[in-house]
């Protein structure tokens, strides 16, 4: 019974550990620009294996404004790719059921409804200007303010 126990193995290689480089690595940037403007996630990407932390992105992030401001660009660019998928889920024509008697599943449909429901939300969340509803009144014009006494005039 007393054993030497042994470190399980997950399969996953472990990711580096450690202080992360000061500078970005260009063609981590590159791909992550590209990765992003096509409405994929910063945790996604980093999620990959050989990928750096999404804590490292941050830290470049703090110290580089060109690439904080790219970020910003290529995810104004994935928040209208993600737009687009919208459209094309829109699109697709829903499955059928019901052997010779054909008609549309509407499991299939609620799903779809839902995968665009929760694309158009985050989306009005993340540019709230661009995809956000619009709450604010337009005035165009003056406004006229008669102050009145109560009093009639003779």
């Amino acid at each position: 019974m007393n054993e030497e126990r042994k470190p399980r193995k997950t399969g996953k290689p472990s990711k580096k550990t450690g202080r992360p480089a000061e500078k970005p690595d260009q063609k981590i940037v590159e791909e992550l620009l590209d990765w992003i403007s096509d409405g994929k996630t910063l945790r996604a990407y980093c999620r990959q294996e050989g990928k750096p932390a999404w804590r490292t992105i941050y830290h470049w992030l703090d110290k580089d404004p060109e690439f904080l401001a790219r970020i910003a660009h290529a995810r104004d660019m994935g928040a209208d790719a993600i737009a687009e998928e919208c459209l094309e889920i829109i699109d697709t024509m829903p499955m059928t059921a019901g052997g010779d008697n054909p008609r549309l599943d509407s499991a299939h449909v609620a799903w779809m409804k839902n995968r665009i429901e929760a694309r158009l939300k985050l989306l009005s969340k993340w540019n709230p200007k661009k995809y956000g509803d619009k709450v604010g009144l337009d005035h165009q014009g003056g406004i006229n303010l008669v102050v009145s006494t109560g009093v009639p005039d003779d």
